[in-house]
């Protein structure tokens, strides 16, 4: 059996999250978030792509690598499947990009996703525009 690495993410949610973007997800540490980010879904994160452990960093690199991020807010979870990819920099200090595309940068933590900012239920974006909401996110790799 492989072994299955996580990483534990905690964030908040923000009045500017729009969550509206078709093709990518992101989380980041910045603390304020204007409406042109309409693809944030989370701010102010504990954890970044240079936080995360090397084994897992390295691990993602792997085309054959699933990632599942599982968010949840209070009684909400939303669980989201994506793929590592050879080509991963996996090293932008500031955000974390989830794509349904094949396309990487810096920012991107995984692609081939099966959900975007816009696919997330209407009802956990609305927990997400409260900035005192404390987002709780889980990376898990198989």
């Amino acid at each position: 059996m492989t072994k299955q690495l996580k990483e534990q993410i905690t964030a908040f949610g923000h009045p500017n999250i729009l969550a509206t973007h078709p093709t990518t997800l992101m989380i980041t540490k910045d603390k304020e978030l204007t409406k042109k980010g309409d693809c944030i879904i989370a701010i102010n994160a504990n954890k970044t792509i240079p936080d995360l452990n090397p084994e897992f960093k390295q691990k993602l690199q792997n085309p054959n690598t699933k990632l599942t991020i599982t968010i949840e807010t209070d009684n909400l979870i939303e669980q989201i499947t994506a793929y590592g990819a050879t080509e991963l920099e996996l090293n932008n200090n500031n955000d974390m990009v989830i794509r349904k595309s094949n396309f990487t940068s810096n920012r991107t933590l995984a692609i081939k996703a099966n959900k975007a900012a816009k696919d997330l239920p209407r009802e956990l974006i609305k927990k997400l525009e409260n900035p005192n909401q404390q987002i709780k996110i889980t990376l898990t790799l198989t």
